[in-house]
C-alpha cells in the first residue's frame, strides 16, 4: 500500500512536470499556438520533428501511463470512505489515460510519413496533417477537458467524504474539475488554459501529500466526517 502511494505521488509530480514542459515548449520555444496556416504548421513540425515527437511521447503516452498509476493509487487511498464515487472516478481516470495515450501515439505515428510527403507536395502534406491533428486533438480534449475535469471533480468529492486528503486540496480539486467541465462549452473553450495551470498546482500538492502522508494519517488529520 505504501509503495503504491509513493508511486502515485511520483506520478502526480511527473504529470505536473509535463504540464510545465508543454507550456514552455509550445508557448515559448515554438510559439505553436500562433501558427494558424496549415503549411506553416507542417513546416514547423518538419523542422522540429524530433523534439515534438519526444514532447508528445512524454506529455501524452508516458503521462497516460503515469495517470493509470495515480488513478489506482487514489482508489486505494479513498475507497474506504467513498467506494462508489472512487469506482466511477477510477473508471474515468483509466479512460482518460487511454485516450491520451492514443492521442500521443497517433500524433507521433503521423510524423514520419508527413515529413516524407512534405518533401514531395507541401500542400498535400498540410491537408493530410490537418486530418491527423484533428483526430489527435479530439482524443486529447482540445475541445474541452470533460474527462480530466470530471475525474478531478470526482476524486475531490470522494476525498471530501473519505477525509484521505487535505480539505483545501479537495476544494481546489473541485474548482479544477468544474473549470475543466466548463471548458467544454464552446464559448468557454479558453478555460482550458486555466484548467491546465490549476491542475498543475493540484498535481504538485497531491504528489507531495501522497509522498509524505499515509492514508491513515490523512484521515486522522482531516477527520472522516469532512463535508461531502
Amino acid at each position: 500500500m505504501d509503495n503504491l502511494q509513493r508511486m502515485g505521488g511520483i506520478a502526480a509530480l511527473y504529470q505536473a512536470a509535463t504540464y510545465l514542459m508543454g507550456i514552455v515548449f509550445y508557448l515559448f520555444v515554438l510559439d505553436y499556438l500562433s501558427v494558424v496556416e496549415p503549411i506553416q504548421k507542417v513546416k514547423l513540425l518538419v523542422d522540429n520533428q524530433i523534439s515534438m515527437y519526444v514532447t508528445h511521447l512524454l506529455m501524452y503516452v508516458v503521462f497516460g501511463i503515469f495517470l493509470v498509476v495515480l488513478a489506482l493509487a487514489l482508489y486505494e487511498r479513498l475507497k474506504t470512505g467513498a467506494s462508489a464515487i472512487m469506482r466511477a472516478a477510477t473508471a474515468l481516470g483509466l479512460i482518460w489515460a487511454g485516450v491520451l495515450i492514443a492521442s500521443g501515439m497517433i500524433f507521433n505515428a503521423g510524423i514520419a510519413p508527413l515529413v516524407a510527403l512534405y518533401d514531395k507536395d507541401p500542400a498535400q502534406a498540410a491537408l493530410v496533417w490537418s486530418g491527423i491533428e484533428s483526430v489527435s486533438n479530439g482524443l486529447s480534449s482540445a475541445n474541452g477537458e470533460i474527462l480530466g475535469g470530471l475525474w478531478t471533480l470526482l476524486v475531490a468529492w470522494a476525498a471530501l467524504r473519505a477525509g484521505g486528503l487535505p480539505k483545501f486540496l479537495n476544494y481546489l480539486g473541485v474548482v479544477v474539475g468544474l473549470v475543466g467541465l466548463l471548458s467544454a462549452v464552446p464559448v468557454l473553450n479558453g478555460l482550458k488554459g486555466v484548467f491546465g495551470m490549476s491542475q498543475l498546482v493540484w498535481f504538485v500538492w497531491l504528489g507531495i501529500v501522497m509522498l509524505r502522508q499515509s492514508p491513515s494519517a490523512a484521515v486522522q488529520k482531516t477527520g472522516s466526517s469532512s463535508p461531502c
